[in-house]
């Protein structure tokens, strides 16, 4: 009889684990509850604790003091929908579906004329801890796919509070459907309508109502002894940015200062009610951002020293803040350079949970307890960054290797859109295309972590880097089966012209007849 070791081995040290990794005091549950923070478009440089000068993170600040750092944690990729779907299944989105074939290295995501969504095929975070025993919320906005079939409850969640797709609007409902909010399977109200955004003000309370939401999740499971996870993925510094009245205008940083400052006080709300709870030692809470922030916007966010934002595979596009925090588990004040991507959060809460991850698949997820707990760093793992369905770039310890370089079209940037604003490095920052990969660019990142000094192709250093990367490339590249592309296809009659609920509350709306067409993806 053939034995597999390796899944030998990993259930006992799952179940070890789970005994180092005890509960609360008094409860019956020895697996501890997972809390995961994703922001919208936050950027490196937005915390205080990252080095902004502005000091407006005063309870990040706090977490980062009380737990441990993360100064080299990456997305999967430079836009929201791809880098969620990499997080909820521990894969990249090559291999996950979370692409487009219909242009080469463009960036796609989920708006509401999308006909994809995760596939079934794929096993969510949600789903394995289900398995033992989790209950699992999201909060804010899912962005998986908004027909029914895609929506987080189908997908492993047990509740849902939030939206299928971005913020955008308001629309006519005419040509294009507000977007619906979600109370678990139906629609409570669509943005504008009922949940109102003042984009002559910004003034909304979506924040505060996420709040509330994680504080009641909370409330419930600390009074039923159930493990819980919750998925705080809240989208206030997504445009159009939004705050509350009480923290409009109190920001030396505009309307997107406001809004940092406001989720900066929902962190320190969420930590405060599990120490009080007496959950603090059972809970593990990391909290990071789906991608760069968006330098289009004049009012965005700030991505550090790093080079280009939000769209591009640049550092500034990629590199995301990021803290864990587990009091008298992870050690206070702890800073680890470890190389780690959103991917490993599925591993890292599954090995927490004692659940082994999926074997009939490639799981790009690493688990980071090693480092986070005892400091060890893994000095061989790689960070590939995709757009679309090409490897842009692969970085392996302190190297990092461009084998493409594209910010945007000279056209897009005539229109004004310029994922660079201020930024003008020559060579590296191109607006075609370049194919480099017969003499990638070489960074050195502790060197020049702003992307602007390519080490020369005919140095020693080069050659020795480039050689141990270019092992990793091939191996990667031949290792590879793509997932069905999802981003291909859209039709205007999947918009959210009738959820689920909408007949309970007069809410529907008539759609037109079905014209699938390709999706077009100008960046």
């Amino acid at each position: 009889m053939e034995v597999n070791f390796g899944a030998v081995f990993f259930t006992i040290y799952a179940l070890l684990a789970s005994c180092m990794y005890d509960g609360a005091a008094g409860k019956s549950t020895d697996k501890p509850n997972i809390i995961i923070m994703l922001m919208d478009d936050m950027g490196w440089g937005d915390l205080g604790i990252f080095g902004h000068p502005a000091k407006e993170t005063p309870n990040l600040d706090k977490m980062a003091a009380e737990g441990i750092l993360l100064p080299d944690f990456y997305t999967a990729n430079p836009l929201c929908s791809p880098s969620r779907a990499a997080l909820m299944t521990g894969r990249l989105p090559i291999r996950n579906g979370f692409y487009t074939t219909n242009q080469h290295a463009r960036n796609g995501y989920t708006p509401q004329r999308i006909v994809g969504g995760i596939p079934d095929s794929e096993e969510l975070l949600p789903e394995l801890l289900h398995e033992v025993g989790y209950r699992s919320k999201i909060i804010g906005k899912w962005h998986l796919g908004q027909q029914p079939q895609y929506h987080p409850l189908l997908h492993g969640f047990d509740e849902w509070f939030g939206s299928p797709n971005c913020h955008f609007g308001p629309y006519n409902n005419k040509a294009q459907p507000n977007i619906p909010v979600y109370k678990d399977a139906e629609m409570v109200g669509r943005y504008y309508e009922d949940f109102l955004i003042n984009k002559q003000t910004g003034e909304s309370n979506l924040t505060q109502i996420y709040i509330k939401e994680a504080l009641d999740f909370i409330d419930k499971q600390e009074q039923n002894s159930t493990p819980f996870f919750l998925y705080w993925a809240v989208d206030a510094t997504h445009g159009p940015h939004y705050a509350s009245k009480d923290f409009l205008g109190t920001s030396q940083r505009g309307l997107y200062g406001d809004a940092v400052r406001e989720l900066d006080h929902g962190v320190g709300q969420i930590l405060s009610r599990v120490e009080a709870l007496n959950m603090a030692k059972s809970t593990f809470v990391f909290f990071t951002s789906d991608n760069g922030a968006p330098l289009n916007d004049k009012n965005g966010g700030s991505n550090g020293p790093f080079l280009c934002g939000k769209e591009t595979t640049y550092e500034g596009g990629m590199r995301e803040p990021a803290i864990a925090w587990w009091p008298g588990k992870i050690n206070p004040g702890g800073v680890t350079h470890q190389l780690g991507t959103v991917m490993d959060l599925f591993t890292t809460a599954l090995e927490l949970a004692g659940v082994e991850p999926p074997t009939d698949r490639i799981i790009d997820g690493k688990s980071l307890l090693p480092a986070l707990l005892n400091n060890k760093v893994d000095p061989d793992r790689v960070i590939f960054y995709y757009r679309g369905n090409e490897m842009m770039a692969v970085r392996h310890g302190l190297y990092k290797a461009h084998y493409w370089t594209w910010t945007n079209s000279l056209q897009e940037r005539a229109q004004g859109v310029n994922f660079c604003r201020g930024e003008n490095v020559t060579d590296i920052m191109t607006h075609e295309q370049t194919n480099r990969t017969l003499s990638p660019l070489l960074i050195h990142l502790g060197r020049d972590p702003g992307e602007r000094y390519p080490i020369a192709n005919h140095t020693q250093e080069y050659k020795t880097a480039m050689k141990t990367i270019q092992a990793i490339v091939d191996d990667h590249k031949a290792n590879m089966i793509p997932g069905d592309p999802q981003f291909n296809w859209c039709d205007s009659a999947v918009m959210n012209w009738s959820p689920p609920g909408c007949e309970k509350l007069n809410k529907c709306l008539k759609g037109p007849a079905s014209k699938p067409y390709k999706c077009t993806w100008p960046h």
